[in-house]
């Protein structure tokens, strides 16, 4: 199956209000969601449209409570963008099975497995504190 990748090109749209941006959302949302059979068909997945459309619902819910309209627009940017380029057969299996339906959240890991790696991310004080130790100076 070809697509004429002009079909999906969007102009970059910033939102006045919440209101329109719940509609672009909304709008993304159901392009997506309908696009589920195509991207099994067109990348001849071993999973269910309905799996797809999970993954989907999961990763538009991450961001469920944002309410930052630029952050909101931003988000709609990136992920017309990832849209047209799975449309557009623009991507391999691997993106789509690995970038789409991946969870982004880390694994949770048990001790044993944080020492074998060896570091404690979540002992781990950021960088730049901004604290000046007196050896320093």
């Amino acid at each position: 199956m070809s697509t004429i990748p002009s079909r999906l090109a969007r102009a970059t749209q910033t939102s006045v209000n919440h209101a329109e941006a719940r509609s672009r959302v909304f709008k993304l949302y159901r392009d997506w969601y309908r696009g589920a059979p195509e991207i099994v068909s067109v990348y001849a997945l071993n999973v269910s449209p309905a799996t797809v459309r999970h993954a989907i619902r999961q990763q538009f819910e991450e961001n469920r409570y944002v309410t930052d309209l630029k952050v909101i627009d931003m988000l709609l940017l990136k992920s017309r963008q990832e849209y047209q380029e799975t449309i557009n057969c623009w991507k391999t299996i691997d993106h789509v099975m690995g970038i789409l339906l991946r969870p982004k959240g880390r694994p949770q890991r048990s001790f044993l497995e944080k020492f074998y790696e060896g570091r404690d991310e979540d002992q781990v004080l950021p960088a730049a504190t901004g604290i000046l130790h007196p050896h320093a100076l």
